[in-house]
């Protein structure tokens, strides 16, 4: 066992393991470059930033940028979210404009208007699972999932108690119309890239 492990087992056996022992140990390993860690439900995950998952990324920054000033617009921030050990690191995130960071230097997530994930091969179970119940659970009025592997979109609207009642899946080249939600705009999904 290493020194890491050794850690890591005495915390979880003291049940004080959390997300910020976490967070502090990630930042002692070598974590290569162009990867994003998160960590889901007590499980650290990291994905490769592909060029096709970043294009997507950046399209929809862009596009929101017409709108928001780029202090309110974010990418791969660490966020705590509801549930048991969630800090997610959001592939695209709006933020309220009177947010206010907390003690820590943190963005709270009650303050978060709009998310969009771009879909990982190894990590899509997340954002369609957990991180979506996350999601819910902390009541973000807007979550959007994008999946260059279909081709596909998905919208998700109204939480409440936990689970978003709204959902709306359309192909690539569909718009994306927000301007009934907090977000305001029309997001084209013409020029999003396909894996």
């Amino acid at each position: 066992m290493t020194i890491l492990e050794d850690r890591i087992e005495m915390a979880e056996s003291n049940g004080d393991l959390t997300l910020d022992m976490m967070f502090e140990w990630l930042e002692k390993m070598p974590v290569p470059d162009g990867y994003k860690v998160e960590i889901v439900g007590g499980n650290i995950f990291m994905s490769p930033q592909r060029r096709t998952h970043w294009q997507i990324i950046f399209d929809i920054l862009d596009q929101l940028r017409t709108r928001y000033p780029k202090q309110r617009l974010m990418s791969d921030v660490r966020i705590d979210f509801p549930g048991r050990l969630n800090g997610f690191a959001t592939d695209v995130t709006l933020i309220t404009e009177d947010a206010k960071l907390d003690d820590k230097g943190r963005w709270h997530y009650r303050d978060v208007e709009f998310i969009a994930e771009v879909i990982s091969a190894d990590t899509a179970t997340n954002d369609y699972g957990p991180k979506k119940d996350a999601y819910a659970a902390a009541e973000v009025p807007v979550y959007l999932i994008v999946d260059p592997y279909t081709g596909r979109w998905h919208l998700h609207t109204l939480p409440k108690d936990g689970e978003y009642r709204a959902g709306l899946s359309l192909d690539f080249g569909d718009d994306i119309d927000l301007t009934d939600s907090p977000v305001g705009l029309v997001l084209k999904t013409g020029e999003f890239p396909r894996d």
